[in-house]
């Protein structure tokens, strides 16, 4: 450690949602040119809101990695400023700038050596933090991001599968609590459902931690997925188009970005529409112990019913061809393993409404019912939608 520089403070062990430690993240006029006059990245103005979670995306050899380094200075500039909350960096020492930064990579990085514990406790005590101290933030870290501290903490990193070595990783880059997290590619080393479940953490964590975050990806996927916005780039490191993933999926700003983000960009843009509850759908409603004599005058020729139990809550469809007669409605019902929350984006409600045998599943906010999402109001939903964008 330099001995010129005083301990940094450890940072409280539980964070907080509030994105005002983490600083805004302004590229001036950035370039990097190589030796043989290969342009990597040309003249890019791009500014990274603090809180917020950028993704960079683009074909192979687009400078998204390249400026992403040039944050951390891993890769020099060649021209232009980055600006780290009106700080010039690139006028700063560069470990100590790198310090300040989490970085996690594809294939993770951590220290074959040592424990994961020890993995993580590297930029606490590069920092002169206290034993006690960088304990507990490991310790709540890896409980954080998926591992047990007891289970995990003292194996090494061969030990792990791939996803707790990529869980482990995120940890290390937090462990100082930066205000800034760069990400090239984390989670493209796993497979598939390891990825999503990754996906799926890592939205719950920067819920919780609010980081500023640059996130390079070459997918459009987890682009449309993971960001607050997105930049798609094009060969020297051009930004074609920078905006929210709803905007860029229904008003692709190029025919570039259009063929970028692919045909069936109508059907990525159900995983960043939410469900609106003035399109959800009210069928009439039945009580699981009503007779289906009962159920049967209640339809009045609706296609079918939803099933409340004694609390109010949803947990049937009755289809019209199963009321009338004998019986209560809890025998002839189809029941509905889980309702969808009103904060859910139309994909999330579609894939539930798909995965079981029913012709509408009904939307919750908490315990209270609110309607129902069928294929018609996904359909109306996501129209209204590119319409408004366009």
């Amino acid at each position: 450690m330099d001995a010129t520089a005083a301990p940094v403070r450890p940072a409280a062990l539980v964070p907080t949602p509030s994105a005002s430690d983490a600083p805004e993240i302004r590229l001036e006029g950035i370039s990097k040119v190589y030796a043989d006059g290969t342009v990597g990245v040309a003249e890019l103005d791009l500014t990274f809101a603090a809180g917020e979670l950028t993704v960079l995306v683009g074909p192979s050899g687009c400078g998204k990695t390249t400026t992403m380094k040039m944050i951390n200075r891993i890769i020099e500039p060649t021209t232009g400023r980055v600006l780290l909350d009106g700080e010039d960096v690139t006028r700063v020492d560069a470990d100590r700038l790198r310090r300040r930064i989490g970085y996690v990579i594809q294939n993770v990085g951590l220290f074959p050596h040592r424990t994961v514990r020890a993995n993580v406790a590297t930029v606490p005590r590069l920092l002169g933090w206290d034993r006690r101290t960088t304990r507990a933030r490991v310790d709540e870290l890896l409980t954080t991001v998926g591992l047990d501290p007891a289970v995990h903490g003292n194996r090494y990193p061969a030990q792990l599968s791939g996803g707790q070595r990529q869980r482990a990783g995120v940890a290390r880059a937090l462990a100082a609590d930066p205000g800034v997290l760069l990400m090239d590619e984390p989670f493209s080393a796993v497979d598939p459902v390891v990825r999503e479940r990754l996906q799926d953490e890592f939205l719950r964590l920067q819920s919780s931690v609010r980081k500023t975050i640059v996130f390079v990806t070459h997918d459009i996927e987890e682009a449309v997925r993971l960001g607050d916005r997105i930049a798609i780039m094009s060969a020297g490191g051009h930004v074609e188009q920078f905006a929210p993933p709803a905007d860029l999926l229904g008003r692709p700003a190029s025919p570039f970005v259009a063929d970028f983000v692919g045909a069936d960009r109508g059907l990525k843009r159900l995983a960043v529409t939410l469900i609106d509850p003035a399109d959800l759908d009210h069928p009439p409603v039945v009580h699981a112990g009503t007779t289906l004599g009962e159920a049967a005058a209640a339809l009045a020729g609706a296609a079918g019913a939803v099933v409340l139990d004694g609390a109010g809550r949803p947990c049937g469809w009755l289809p019209a061809g199963r009321a009338g007669g004998s019986g209560t409605v809890a025998a002839a019902m189809r029941p509905i393993e889980e309702p969808v929350p009103v904060s859910a984006t139309l994909k999330a409600g579609l894939s539930v409404l798909l995965r079981q045998d029913v012709d509408a599943v009904p939307v919750v906010d908490g315990g209270s019912y609110l309607g129902v999402l069928t294929a018609g109001t996904v359909h109306a939903t996501l129209r209204r939608s590119v319409a408004s964008s366009g």
